[in-house]
């Protein structure tokens, strides 16, 4: 896998302790907008990087008709996502 750590945004669920889940994102390539869905979340585990907590989702979704694994990164303190690894 590829590191990118790549801002995009997302539509993810949230249950009511603060659990999320990533659902599809959009990733701008070549110029347009590809939207992904999240077929399975692998798993799911926290770190701190650089200070910050960080969330990692390693998912995995057909893109293309290929079968491929890569990693979000959800910031809580900032509400962002990032596209870690494809």
């Amino acid at each position: 896998m590829k590191i990118i750590m790549q801002p995009i945004e997302v539509i993810a669920s949230f249950k009511l302790d603060g659990m999320s889940t990533p659902l599809k994102f959009r990733i701008m390539e070549n110029d347009s907008p590809s939207i992904i869905t999240v077929e399975q979340v692998c798993f799911r585990s926290e770190e701190k990087l650089a200070g910050n907590k960080m969330i990692t989702f390693r998912c995995q979704s057909t893109i293309n008709g290929a079968l491929k694994i890569f990693e979000l990164k959800f910031e809580p303190s900032t509400g962002k996502w990032f596209l870690y690894k494809i």
